[in-house]
């Protein structure tokens, strides 16, 4: 099977998803990628000679979902060429530029922090799931947001318990495609990013948080808050039992379309002492425009003696490959891979998050 993280294999889908994923990777507008994914959906049900007719007689666009754009990247692919925007996405976004990484790249099992439409992602909960199997990965974390984020649509406990249906049935499918071979089963794993609240209390009631499987929790508000009011927030946070990992802890923005942002000032030592103390993951963002935490801070929790997550934070299918750079700031800092809880496999990660609750 041709993956989204592939070179293109000549098929009309493939060139479709591919352009997607590319776009996604290059933090393109949603709304430019999904004409892509629409397209593809448009034409997989359907048979090859009904999409290669259709391309001859220019009935393409008479599709729902296929629009003039995705038509010509129809037809170059039936017609044996390579799509002049697929040529174009390869060369703007085929390689990650990131120096370094690959090697822990590699022992990554699965991504902890993603988020789907549900919230503010970009797409169903199902192509995330099916694009972090394709990539490799054996595990992926839904984390879409909690409910004080309503900019962000945070899921209520009735949107929650709904996801977590689906979820499961995310799940059975997947499984029935992977078929009976245990190395090939993915797993998409029940999460949550929730809101550390001001009184440094979780944005979620304790049966949800019980009901899922790992949580990251993460400062969405007043960042520009004294240290000493920050560093309680965070430290009253990170001693609640249901806590797994401090999202992205510093909440800078280094470049980027929402422009620049100066990181939350807290006692850092502070913060990662307690992490190390009630076994918190520190999240080294993967985020082109987070880069969080900065490299002092990330030597500093290393030297302290923290367990890391390298995550995506991915809020469309292509984001899912931003771990690169993560991986490529981890190397630099000399964390050793078993250190990094997403190197290790899902039956030890559950463990760990469940922290003897489960």
């Amino acid at each position: 099977m041709t993956t989204a993280g592939d070179p293109y294999d000549g098929s009309p889908v493939a060139a479709l998803r591919r352009i997607a994923f590319l776009l996604e990777r290059g933090r393109a507008d949603t709304y430019k990628v999904q004409a892509y994914r629409k397209a593809a959906a448009a034409i997989l049900p359907l048979p090859a000679d009904e999409v290669a007719r259709r391309a001859a007689d220019g009935t393409l666009t008479e599709l729902a979902g296929v629009g003039n754009s995705t038509a010509r990247v129809i037809s170059d692919a039936v017609a044996g060429r390579v799509p002049e925007r697929l040529a174009e996405a390869e060369e703007q976004y085929g390689a990650l530029p990131a120096a370094g990484g690959e090697l822990l790249r590699g022992a990554l099992r699965g991504d902890l922090h993603s988020h789907s439409d549900w919230s503010d992602g970009g797409s169903p909960i199902e192509e995330m799931a099916m694009t972090a199997m394709e990539l490799g990965h054996d595990y992926l974390v839904l984390t879409d947001h909690s409910p004080r984020l309503t900019i962000a649509r945070g899921l209520s406990v009735e949107r929650l318990t709904r996801q977590l249906d689906v979820v499961e049935a995310v799940n059975n499918h997947l499984s029935v495609l992977a078929g009976p071979e245990p190395s090939n089963q993915f797993r998409l794993l029940k999460g949550i990013e929730v809101d550390i609240l001001e009184d440094g209390g979780l944005d979620q009631t304790e049966e949800m948080l019980g009901r899922l499987e790992v949580r990251v929790a993460s400062v969405h508000s007043k960042l520009r808050a004294e240290r000493a009011v920050m560093t309680k927030r965070m430290l009253t946070a990170i001693r609640n039992p249901w806590m797994n990992v401090l999202g992205h802890c510093t909440g800078r923005l280094v470049t980027g379309n929402r422009g620049k942002r100066p990181p939350s000032q807290f006692d850092a030592r502070a913060v990662f002492e307690a992490c190390a103390e009630h076994d918190v993951a520190v999240e080294i963002n993967s985020r082109p425009e987070r880069r969080d935490p900065p490299m002092e801070l990330l030597e500093l929790a290393r030297d302290i003696g923290c367990l890391f997550s390298i995550d995506s934070d991915a809020h469309a299918p292509g984001q899912l490959d931003f771990l690169l750079y993560g991986c490529e700031r981890a190397e630099a800092a000399g964390i050793e891979p078993d250190r990094i809880v997403n190197t290790w496999p899902v039956d030890r990660l559950l463990a760990w998050a469940a922290g003897g609750r489960g």
